[in-house]
């Protein structure tokens, strides 16, 4: 069976009003979108990767919850990245930027072995893009600027804890930008608003592809097809 998860058109220009309107918004907002799903506990408690940026200047966590066993959701996780995967966002706006993303609908055992060193690419080259620094597979995904970087440190990191039917997906980033008035306004008024609305559906994108691929594989054990 296949699927498009990819947001309509519709979907796409709401996304870019909604940036819009978070940029102008961002300092009444930010204390809400920061922690978007999360609970107070999973904001407090320390993740792997968080000694990335020790005392970060611009710090969110975010979480969803996921009725699929950790285990259905790792595979997305581990195939993430411009040229692979892509990042189960809103591929419109990316492409529009010229990030040249393609989110797959499938799993793809090639991409399936990310090893701590790999890049995973926000875009082709010279788009940005962050290290893998450490890997528990099947828990932990640990992404970063490179080892050593004191400049401009910064810390991705997708965490799985398992619940009662399902796990959380937390995501955590963190960013040590250098201080001034133009990287605070850079980063804390247009890249973290942005960022925001990205990673939300990225977090529903992921869940909604571990989800369909779980009851996919739970209709053809019942043997009931459509």
């Amino acid at each position: 069976m296949s699927h498009n998860f990819n947001p309509s058109l519709a979907e796409e220009i709401v996304a870019a009003a909604t940036i819009g309107f978070n940029i102008l918004f961002s300092p009444i907002t930010r204390g809400w979108y920061s922690g978007w799903g999360s609970t107070p506990e999973e904001r407090q408690r320390p993740l792997p990767g968080d000694d990335i940026v020790p005392q970060p200047r611009l710090a969110a966590t975010r979480a969803i919850t996921i009725r699929a066993p950790a285990s259905a959701v790792w595979p997305w996780l581990a195939q993430m990245g411009q040229g692979r995967g892509g990042l189960y966002s809103y591929e419109k706006l990316e492409n529009l930027a010229r990030c040249d993303m393609h989110n797959a609908d499938t799993i793809h055992p090639e991409w399936q072995s990310p090893a701590v060193g790999d890049k995973v690419r926000f875009g082709p080259e010279p788009y940005p893009f962050q290290y893998v620094r450490a890997i528990d597979a099947g828990r932990t995904l640990v992404l970063g600027s490179a080892p050593g970087e004191t400049k401009t440190p910064a810390s991705w990191v997708f965490h799985l804890e398992p619940i009662d039917g399902g796990v959380r997906l937390i995501v955590r980033s963190r960013n040590g930008y250098e201080p001034g008035a133009m990287n605070t306004l850079i980063w804390r008024g247009i890249t973290d608003p942005i960022f925001f609305v990205m990673e939300r559906r990225m977090l529903i994108g992921i869940r909604d592809r571990a989800e369909a691929q779980l009851a996919e594989i739970r209709n053809y054990e019942l043997g009931i097809t459509d």
